[in-house]
């Protein structure tokens, strides 16, 4: 018999909402997690991908991980685990360093047993390389077998990787598959075989209003696959559908029915009624003491429908983005070198300072910025807000809502987002990868690489 947590999309470092408490929070879920694998004395954690919530975590979140992880490895319980889209260099995989200090292990082709199961593991692949996959798992011996991948598999929302490939072109037998990158749990059998999604730990988005949790999976005479939650912090979701002629107070109503301390607190304006101000319940919310307050107003949605968008061809609206903020010449000639993809990614880096210093002991006009040939003022980059959403409702975007399922409500952009080359940024945060300085609850803090070792 083999008794497993099987757990992933920790997302460890996420500062969401740019408040260092929620970062806390989703290391505290993963401490639970952690917490009970001891308690239940389980035979090993698996990890199913997306242990940091960024390729670049910041030294304190290593260092936590770590302490974590030297927990399970005192208990001799083994940390097995896949690499997600979130975490994913180009170079080494922060997985790898872990399993250098003898505090994890990176799941591949090679089964690795643990009980009467074999383990196998499937990193995250972006899907434009999926079709030069070979499956190719080695046999193994023991009584029960098991993938541990990171994807949006059939036959689960959002899914755009095949389980029933998966399993054909394996020359393993696996009784069941357990992944991560949908945060939403779940469990399914396809061709006789258990799919399950354990779900985040924590609330990644606004969209996740089911409780966080993990799975419980026993290999035994069969395939048993139980439910456990974590105790997070508490999201309060708040709808209010104003009728004709009702207004802000209306809203006040509501909100005042529910208490909110301490709790993020996320609320849906729709109906006929009359405009609100966001800005001012969201005020009115953290006075009652909401850690966070989000109010999102449906209806200016629905105003921006007309709105003339195309994605016909990415790269010009790209360039027409970057010709409005007027840069300098110096900062164009950094952003050519960046994307035009002439220099190999190794030496971009060196590139860039290269030119940079050639700017500086030349002529420092180049970094003057571009003058405004629209004769209504400067378009820094500065002026660009990333902490609201489209909708106007002075809501932040989370980062990790990409997709939207028609019925205004957000879906995980944990795990519908295909960042294959570990290059999509996370619009929740300021460009120095930190916060506000000035903000006691937005501290900025140390980011490392994999270079850095």
């Amino acid at each position: 018999m083999t008794r497993v947590i099987h757990t992933g999309d920790t997302h460890l470092g996420y500062a969401q909402y740019h408040s260092q408490t929620r970062r806390a929070d989703f290391r505290d879920a993963f401490e639970q997690v952690i917490d009970d694998a001891i308690d239940e004395d389980v035979d090993a954690v698996i990890h199913a991908g997306d242990l940091f919530d960024d390729r670049r975590p910041e030294l304190s979140d290593l260092l936590e991980t770590i302490r974590l992880l030297r927990r399970l490895q005192g208990e001799k319980i083994p940390f097995l685990a896949v690499v997600g889209n979130h975490e994913s260099t180009r170079s080494g995989q922060w997985l790898d360093l872990f399993e250098d200090l003898g505090l994890a292990e990176r799941l591949g082709t090679e089964p690795r047993t643990v009980g009467s199961t074999a383990f196998y593991g499937l990193d995250h692949v972006p899907k434009s390389r999926r079709a030069d996959l070979d499956y190719d798992f080695r046999p193994h011996n023991a009584d029960h077998a098991a993938l541990v991948a990171h994807g949006l598999f059939t036959p689960f929302a959002h899914a755009d990787w095949e389980t029933e490939t998966v399993l054909e072109e394996s020359p393993i037998d696996f009784d069941a598959v357990l992944l991560g990158d949908n945060h939403e749990p779940g469990t399914e059998t396809v061709d006789d075989t258990w799919v399950t999604y354990c779900g985040s730990t924590e609330r990644a988005s606004a969209a996740e209003e089911t409780p966080r949790g993990y799975n419980l999976v026993t290999f035994d005479d069969g395939v048993d696959i139980r439910r456990r939650t974590l105790d997070t912090r508490p999201f309060v979701f708040v709808s209010v559908s104003l009728s004709a002629g009702e207004g802000a107070e209306r809203v006040h109503e509501q909100l005042r029915q529910h208490d909110v301390t301490d709790a993020v607190a996320v609320v849906e304006v729709t109906g006929e009624g009359e405009p609100v101000a966001p800005a001012a319940m969201e005020e009115s919310l953290t006075d009652r003491g909401a850690l966070v307050a989000r109010v999102t107003d449906r209806r200016d949605r629905e105003s921006d429908a007309d709105l003339d968008v195309s994605f016909a061809d990415p790269d010009d609206a790209v360039a027409e983005r970057i010709h409005d903020l007027g840069l300098s010449e110096a900062a164009l000639e950094v952003d050519e070198t960046i994307r035009a993809g002439e220099t190999a990614d190794a030496n971009v880096r060196a590139t860039v300072e290269a030119r940079v210093a050639e700017q500086l002991d030349g002529d420092r006009a180049a970094f003057q910025p571009a003058a405004d040939d629209s004769g209504q003022g400067g378009g820094s980059a500065d002026e660009a807000d990333e902490g609201t959403n489209s909708d106007g409702s002075g809501a932040e975007a989370d980062g990790h809502s990409n997709s939207d399922d028609g019925s205004g409500v957000e879906t995980d952009g944990h795990s519908d987002t295909d960042s294959g080359d570990a290059d999509a940024t996370d619009t929740d945060r300021n460009e120095n990868g930190g916060s506000d300085p000035d903000d006691p609850d937005r501290a900025a803090d140390t980011q490392v690489t994999m270079e850095d070792f």
